[in-house]
C-alpha cells in the first residue's frame, strides 16, 4: 500500500454500536461513534499491524485485524473534499440523537436555519462546489460542518488551500476555516477565522490546554470581500509537540508569514484528522451564502 490507506469496515453486535477505532501497531489512530469505519490511515513506510475494534453499550467488542506494507510515504494533497459526503453539521449544541447530544459545538445564541448543498455546478471552478446557506431567526448563531477524513500520528504538517465566495459579505459576524488532529488523548485545533465584525483581522485559536480557548488576534486583516468573486486562501500549520504552530496565510496570492505557536486542547479522547468550515451570523441575522470549491488539504 501507499499511505494514506484506505480502510473500510463494518461491524454489528446484539448491542448497538457505541464507538469504533482504529489501532496502527497498537496506538489508537481513528474514532468514530458509528457502526463503520471509512478512513484514510497516514503510516510511515514499512511494515504495519492493523486492528479494527467496535465496541457496542455494553462494552462488548468485536474486531478483526491485518498486517500491510507501505512501500513509499506520499505528501498527498486531497482534493475537492467539498464534493465528499457526510459533512457532518451542528450548531451551538450537537442536536438530539447525535452521540454527543447537548454537548457545545459550534457556540452562538441558539439554532440558526442552515443547509449544505453539494454538487453545485454554478458557480463553481471545479464543477462541482458546496452551497452553504444560513439566516435567522436568532442573531449571533453559529453553525459548523466538519468532514472527518482519517487519522495518523506520523503527519504533523498541514496545508488547507480552498477557495470560497460571498454573496453578500457585509453580513456574516465570522467564517471559520479549521483543520483539526487528535492523537494521544490531546487535540491540536489549528482554529482560523476571518472576524469581520469584531477586530477586523484574521484571528487563530489558542485552546489553552484544558481551558475554555479564546481567539488571539493577528495582524492580517479581514474586512469585507468583493461579493460573488472568488477568494483564494490557503493556510500552512504545524504540529510541534504540545503547541499549535501557524507558519503562515495566504489570501489571494498575498502572503502573510505569522509564525504564531499557540497551546493544544488536553483531555480529547477521539482520535482522528478532519477539516472543518463554520458560519457565524452577525446580530442582524440577515441570511447569506458561501460558496466553498476546490478545497484541498495536504499533510506529510
Amino acid at each position: 500500500m501507499t499511505s494514506p490507506a484506505h480502510v473500510v469496515a463494518a461491524a454489528s453486535l446484539v448491542n448497538s454500536i457505541d464507538h469504533m477505532r482504529v489501532y496502527v501497531d497498537g496506538t489508537a489512530e481513528y474514532f468514530t461513534f458509528y457502526n463503520t469505519v471509512d478512513a484514510l490511515l497516514w503510516m510511515d513506510p514499512g511494515s504495519h499491524s492493523l486492528e479494527v475494534i467496535a465496541t457496542d453499550k455494553s462494552e462488548n467488542n468485536v474486531s478483526t485485524n491485518f498486517t500491510l506494507n507501505v512501500v513509499a510515504p506520499q505528501a498527498l494533497t486531497l482534493s475537492n473534499i467539498q464534493s465528499l459526503p457526510n459533512w457532518e453539521p451542528c450548531g451551538a449544541v450537537f442536536a438530539p440523537g447525535h452521540p454527543r447530544a447537548g454537548q457545545v459545538c459550534a457556540a452562538g445564541a441558539g439554532q440558526a436555519v442552515t443547509a449544505m448543498t453539494e454538487g453545485q455546478s454554478t458557480p463553481s471552478l471545479s464543477g462541482s462546489s458546496a452551497l452553504f446557506t444560513m439566516g435567522g431567526p436568532l442573531g449571533f448563531a453559529n453553525e459548523l460542518y466538519t468532514k472527518f477524513l482519517g487519522g495518523g500520528s506520523n503527519v504533523s504538517h498541514f496545508t488547507y488551500d480552498l477557495y470560497f465566495m460571498i454573496d453578500h459579505p457585509e453580513r456574516p459576524q465570522a467564517l471559520e476555516f479549521d483543520v483539526n488532529q487528535a492523537i494521544n488523548n490531546s487535540r491540536w485545533v489549528f482554529g482560523t477565522e476571518c472576524n469581520f465584525k469584531a477586530d477586523g483581522k484574521w484571528d487563530v485559536w489558542d485552546a489553552e490546554g484544558g481551558g475554555t480557548g479564546r481567539w488571539v488576534a493577528t495582524t492580517v486583516p479581514c474586512t469585507t470581500f468583493p461579493a460573488n468573486t472568488w477568494i483564494h486562501l490557503v493556510w500552512t500549520f504545524e504540529r510541534v509537540g504540545s503547541q499549535v504552530h501557524y507558519v503562515s496565510v495566504s489570501v489571494n496570492d498575498q502572503l502573510y508569514n505569522l509564525d504564531m505557536y499557540e497551546s493544544n486542547q488536553l483531555d480529547w479522547p477521539m482520535e482522528d484528522i478532519d477539516v472543518a468550515f463554520q458560519m457565524d451570523i452577525d446580530s442582524a441575522a440577515e441570511p447569506y451564502n458561501v460558496w466553498l470549491d476546490k478545497v484541498n488539504l495536504s499533510a506529510y
